[in-house]
């Protein structure tokens, strides 16, 4: 269903599947997708079709090997999602990887493909005549197309209706599945397709409810990657696993009571489970999400946690029945659990910050890469940088992902917070705190940024057919505006270049790729420059004005020290994203984590040649500004929204405003951790052209941006603006004034000392 140009338009869907819902289909295939699970006609007729009680099968993409690159509708839970693997059972390099990506940032992807099977080098007709050779999953999705008609053939005609719904054929193929040795679950679901273990499941099935995947054992690796990769530990961020209920007993179902976790034996109970999930299952399918923390007693426990959760699913009887059809469903779990790490080994991801394709145009990160536009891929640890990840992981680091905003985590936990191409806003109450956990709590800070350059992201504006509008990046590959926004407090901001070149540091050749360059960074610290070309279109407007390309030194690496806290920038992340990487900077990254998390410097990074003698200083008027034309309020979680911590953070702070904020009438505050007062209160929120700062007394030459927040300096640390805090006035008033009043009683009870030594001289004398 698309022209001679490959396109497809949503209203010739819809009419093909009104077609299929009136004259009763059983069973349709679907050999297209597309990253737009936002397309809320496509999705909502799917449902309809599904609800109809047609079993739909649809091929889960092209885009392998990178990961989060699921099609839809294949990615919805209601459909049977196909991936391809050879005749050799390995996973087809073409074949799109999981997980969803629907529920981030705060929650966590659904396991697909269900299923996978043969779609590489597969024999078919061709259209005029005799055979020819064809791969991808828009073969291996009519492959199992097949097998479900072959199953729906076995059933007596009078039973189909009854037993046969997209949730039972999908039981009976995941069930049924031969589980794959070496791919992940992200990569094979369930397995390769098996129709004589399918059959065997179907000619006994009773309906019923169950839970894909039902089993999550962090001892099964790789299969169980990320999560085996990962253990559990107190202390940290809960680990979710986001599982799919399928209810065979009908199409609506109702979970009536929370779901139960029964531990195997007394460690488990050292595991605290809080569950989010549907409560209303609709179209046959719902999802249960277990949020996983270790107590604060297991801070030490080092062993095996194993046990069941168990959920209760009802479904109303059919016409025949009086009764409503109950399941009871089991999810068997097997987790490791180690002691709490050292701080210096902790790194928390930044994912709330992130945002992606849909709802708006965000565009690629890179820009030699033509054939995507979009940033579609989640940006998460367990997708495009899922590499990462395991490097980390190989390196000793144990890396947790924050899916609320920066007031939500305990910076004392953690050696650095690590933000990797981040394109949304930040409440002024995050910048606040993250200036503080840094200089006073000394929390690592380790950025990587995108490109920014706003005249050439009107120039990527283009017309799209299927909305039949102008679409419009909404930002750059990252929010430059935002990033100097949060940097601002320590004197660092970036640029709007955007450079391109090839160049040598740590022994290695690197790529920069689509990045952008350093403006602000203070006197003190270590500044890295290389020669690159400058892309954007002012930069190519000046090429053209000198008469060729000409390459300049530009500051795209920068180290420093901030108080008791450490800062490291840099100004690409296409080397950490394996989406389009073209050349890593993994070795480039544990450096900087030596730096941040435990103060290890290496001498190549450090060398008095690189160290800033003077501040780098850009006026504010140079920097980069943001998009006047663009209501960035509906793509982001941010502008003129409510801060608020979420079920991806520590049970404790739940549905508020997180650590040190006043919240609910009380104040979360940490032991030991000071409460920031800065003479206003925290329920505001931040806006795209007017980012609301902290009202602070400034001392500097000037009232511009970067020199309107705290610096805490040391000897020959940095140089940054010095700021003194309205806060601490009335204490240093108060103090003063005591000392005073002291220092005037003690001069009193002196001279009265003094008269009476006097006074009882002269009565002797007498």
């Amino acid at each position: 269903m698309h022209s001679l140009l490959q396109v497809s338009y949503t209203s010739w869907f819809l009419d093909a599947f009104n077609y299929a819902i009136a004259t009763d289909m059983d069973v349709l295939n679907l050999s297209i997708g597309g990253p737009d699970y936002l397309d809320l006609p496509f999705v909502e007729k799917i449902w309809e079709i599904t609800a109809n009680n047609i079993i739909m099968v649809s091929a889960i993409g092209n885009d392998g090997p990178l990961y989060g690159t699921l099609n839809n509708p294949a990615d919805q839970s209601d459909v049977i999602g196909v991936g391809g693997i050879d005749y050799s059972d390995h996973i087809a390099s073409f074949s799109s990887r999981g997980m969803s990506t629907w529920e981030l940032p705060h929650g966590y992807g659904r396991v697909k493909p269900d299923i996978v099977a043969y779609g590489r080098d597969i024999m078919g007709s061709k259209i005029s005549a005799g055979c020819k050779s064809l791969s991808g999953t828009s073969v291996a999705s009519p492959v199992v197309a097949g097998v479900v008609c072959l199953l729906v053939s076995v059933i007596p005609e009078h039973d189909r209706k009854n037993i046969l719904n997209p949730a039972s054929m999908k039981q009976a193929l995941v069930e049924g599945a031969a589980k794959l040795s070496g791919p992940n679950m992200y990569e094979q679901g369930a397995g390769r397709v098996n129709l004589l273990e399918s059959y065997e499941i179907l000619k006994s099935y009773k309906p019923r409810a169950s839970i894909f995947p039902s089993v999550l054992d962090y001892t099964d690796c790789p299969y169980t990657w990320p999560f085996c990769r990962q253990p559990l530990y107190a202390g940290a961020m809960p680990v979710i696993f986001n599982a799919t209920i399928l209810n065979g007993m009908g199409v609506i179902g109702y979970v009536d009571s929370p779901p139960t976790w029964h531990p195997s034996d007394e460690e488990g109970n050292l595991l605290s489970i809080h569950f989010t999930y549907s409560e209303i299952i609709w179209p046959w399918t719902g999802y249960l999400a277990l949020h996983m923390q270790i107590k604060e007693e297991g801070a030490q426990f080092s062993g095996k946690i194993e046990g069941n959760v168990t959920l209760k699913v009802s479904s109303p009887p059919t016409q025949a029945e009086k009764d409503p059809r109950i399941s009871i469903c089991v999810l068997h779990l097997k987790l490791n659990v180690v002691p709490t790490p050292p701080r210096s080994k902790r790194i928390l991801w930044d994912q709330f910050h992130s945002i992606k394709y849909p709802p708006g145009y965000i565009p690629r990160d890179s820009l030699d890469v033509r054939n995507d536009i979009l940033d579609w891929h989640g940006d998460h640890l367990h997708t495009n940088f899922h590499i990462m990840f395991n490097m980390l992981r190989d390196a000793g680091y144990y890396v947790e992902t924050l899916g609320s905003p920066l007031t939500c985590f305990d910076a004392r936990q953690y050696g650095t917070l690590l933000l990797v191409d981040l394109e949304d806003e930040y409440f002024a109450e995050e910048i606040e705190k993250l200036r503080d956990d840094v200089v006073n709590t000394g929390l690592g800070l380790a950025v990587f940024a995108e490109w920014y350059n706003v005249d050439t992201m009107v120039k990527m504006r283009f017309f799209d057919d299927n909305t039949r509008s102008w679409w419009t990046p909404v930002t750059g590959g990252a929010n430059i505006p935002a990033l100097n926004d949060l940097l601002a407090p320590f004197g660092i901001a970036f640029g709007d270049k955007i450079l391109n070149g090839d160049f040598s540091l740590l022994g290695e050749q690197n790529r920069y790729a689509s990045g952008t360059d350093i403006v602000r960074f203070p006197r003190g610290g270590y500044v890295h420059s290389f020669p690159f070309l400058d892309s954007s279109e002012s930069g190519a407007t000046q090429n053209v004005l000198t008469s060729g390309s000409t390459k300049a030194d530009s500051p795209i690496l920068g180290l420093t020290v901030m108080g008791e806290g450490r800062i490291a920038v840099y100004g690409d992340s296409n080397c950490l994203d394996s989406s389009h990487m073209v050349t890593n900077c993994f070795a480039l990254l544990r450096k900087i984590l030596d730096f941040t998390s435990e103060d290890v410097r290496d001498p190549t990074l450090f060398t008095d040649s690189n160290k800033q003698d003077s501040s780098l200083y850009e006026v504010d008027n140079q920097l980069p500004s943001r998009r006047t034309d663009v209501n960035f309020s509906a793509y982001s979680a941010i502008v003129g929204k409510e801060l608020i911590c979420r079920t991806d953070t520590r049970f404790e702070i739940w549905g508020t405003k997180g650590y040190s904020l006043q919240v609910r009438g009380r104040n979360r505050r940490l032991p030991g951790y000071p409460v920031i007062d800065l003479g206003r209160g925290f329920n505001s929120t931040s806006h795209t052209s007017n980012i609301r700062r902290p009202r602070l007394t400034v001392t500097n030459k000037d009232n511009s941006l970067g020199n309107r927040y705290l610096g805490l300096f040391y000897g020959d640390e940095p140089d940054v603006p010095m700021l003194v805090g309205s806060h601490w006035l009335v204490p240093v008033v108060i103090a003063t004034t005591g000392i005073m009043l002291l220092c005037f009683w003690r001069i009193r009870q002196r001279r009265r000392r003094r008269r009476k030594s006097s006074s009882s001289s002269r009565l002797a004398n007498t």
